[in-house]
């Protein structure tokens, strides 16, 4: 132990990491003891944690959270001794990927005691090639030739070069998206492709992209290990202080990715989530908003102690009372309730609405389509209106209706509707139910459709199915190729074979609806 303990007062200061009497004082140590030594050591040369593990590994704790140096490395690197002549390995490596270590050496011990070879790896800044790190070939312990100090400071100089190329008015937080699924690529990449769009819309900068399929789902992490030390390092590249995965995460799999990576994690869900939270601007809209995130919340509070998670009471349970989890979950729960109370007398009210337009006999048309597609941009432009219409996903968010009159004397209400997405979490379903709510009391439902998508036949596919969903399906329906302006000729006849009766328009043209109007005016029922 006093030899162990004599290790933290040595100053480690040459170039390679260690003189050659410390590398023999590691080597002997470790082989008297028959286990790895490592000294955790910053940039002073001072050790900052003396390991000693076992005699095939070491095991490295949880490390302050907080950075030693000023950089986006953590300010310390390893120095540890091999038994049995092998080189750095696996875990070697994903400890440097993992902690943000400056480097990690060995010193590989002989049989008898002495050291054999010297060896070392450090992380890389982005390059051409990907490369994480790089992992130099072992060398005879007195004949290392590096500079570990300077490779450091080069390393912390290029991170630096590439922070001052990047524009500096963008504030925004960065973030790496992430897809890890059992579906092709090619659907993995599209699927990313809107997770972009997301973030863009929430006000994220998205800095790199990673897709791994897989043929099941790492319970801990979602991802190989493997897989996650690239996405670590491609963090760490970018500087990215935010990871965002297509699917949704288990409480678990979050918990364990934040704390691995140091790094704000959110799924899809919670992205949309917050996007509809930026967008709401009604009490509708911000109830149930507030309603899915607290359904959302609820199975991810988690304790520190699963044993004191419950209601105390009775023989044998007198003393504390309630927790702070259960106090949580309780208060949650009640919430919920209030919320659902609230949403059913907004709907109530929106039902008397409906019920006041039928009786006054003007007709309901509804504009339904994904999110984008460029529904506001048509009620703006039929009804000399403002809704919020911009190229982002989710602008609209509560429904807006303008009474408008149409040729041949002939008025009606139009109505604009939250984008429906694809894979819609079901929090959100449910919550978002009365913002569809105008739905039920349409007359004619006109289906917007960005043409210009190059996934446009899954998103009309998506929105046709939730209106089945709904028991919308008998509705008369209009099928609109908006933004025909974007598409080539060929592109267009392209268009026209698949949706032989759609209808071509530019929103923002108001002659090109024309032919859509009086589609709606021939859809009308007779009666009005």
């Amino acid at each position: 132990m006093k030899r162990i303990n004599r290790l933290g007062d040595r100053r480690y200061l040459d170039e390679c990491g260690f003189s050659n009497e410390q590398a023999r004082e590691l080597a002997r140590l470790s082989f008297d003891i028959g286990r790895q030594v490592a000294l955790l050591i910053n940039r002073q040369g001072r050790p900052e944690m003396i390991l000693v593990g076992d005699p095939g590994s070491i095991y490295i704790p949880e490390l302050p959270r907080a950075r030693q140096a000023s950089g986006r490395l953590r300010g310390l690197r390893l120095l540890h001794t091999h038994l049995s002549g092998e080189s750095l390995s696996e875990e070697d490596l994903m400890d440097m990927v993992f902690l943000r270590l400056d480097s990690v050496s060995v010193i590989g011990a002989d049989g008898g005691g002495e050291p054999d070879f010297a060896q070392f790896a450090y992380l890389m800044p982005p390059n051409p090639e990907g490369k994480s790190y790089m992992k130099l070939d072992p060398v005879r312990w007195d004949r290392a030739d590096i500079d570990l100090a300077a490779q450091v400071k080069a390393l912390e100089d290029e991170f630096s070069r590439v922070d001052q190329t990047r524009d500096t008015s963008d504030k925004r937080e960065r973030a790496i998206v992430v897809s890890v699924s059992q579906s092709p690529k090619s659907i993995q990449e599209r699927s990313l492709d809107e997770l972009e769009d997301l973030a863009e819309t929430a006000g994220v900068k998205v800095a790199g992209r990673m897709v791994q399929r897989v043929r099941k789902f790492n319970p801990k992490f979602i991802l190989g290990k493997g897989k996650l030390s690239e996405l670590e390092v491609l963090a760490l590249q970018a500087d990215a202080e935010l990871i965002l995965f297509d699917q949704e995460l288990s409480p678990a799999q979050m918990r364990n990715l934040a704390s691995v990576t140091e790094r704000k994690v959110l799924d899809r869900t919670q992205l949309i989530l917050d996007i509809f939270a930026q967008h709401a601007t009604t009490r509708a809209g911000k109830l149930q908003v507030e309603m899915a995130q607290l359904k959302y919340t609820m199975p991810r509070l988690v304790g520190k102690n699963r044993a004191m998670s419950k209601l105390m009471g009775g023989i044998g349970g007198r003393g504390p009372g309630e927790t702070k989890l259960e106090i949580d979950r309780r208060r949650i729960k009640d919430r919920i309730a209030r919320l659902g109370a609230e949403l059913k007398k907004v709907s109530r009210q929106r039902g008397f609405t409906r019920d006041r337009r039928s009786r006054a006999g003007v007709p309901v048309v509804s504009l339904v389509g994904y999110t984008n597609a460029g529904k506001s941009t048509i009620l703006n432009t039929l009804t000399n209106s403002e809704v919020i219409a911009e190229d982002k996903l989710f602008a609209t968010l509560d429904p807006t209706s303008r009474r408008i009159r149409f040729p041949r004397d002939r008025e009606i209400i139009l109505t604009d509707t939250v984008g429906f997405i694809k894979e819609l979490p079901k929090e959100l379903k449910e919550a978002f139910r009365a913002t569809l709510e105008e739905l039920e009391a349409a007359d004619v439902l006109v289906l917007v459709a960005d043409c210009s998508h190059p996934e446009v036949e899954e998103q009309v596919a998506a929105v046709e199915s939730i209106i089945t969903d709904m028991e919308l399906h008998e509705v008369p329906r209009i099928l609109v190729l908006n933004k025909w302006d974007l598409l080539d000729d060929e592109k267009r006849e392209m268009m026209l074979n698949i949706y032989p009766h759609a209808i071509p328009a530019v929103g923002r043209q108001r002659k090109s609806l024309a032919d859509m109007v009086e589609a709606i005016l021939e859809r009308l029922p007779e009666d009005y």
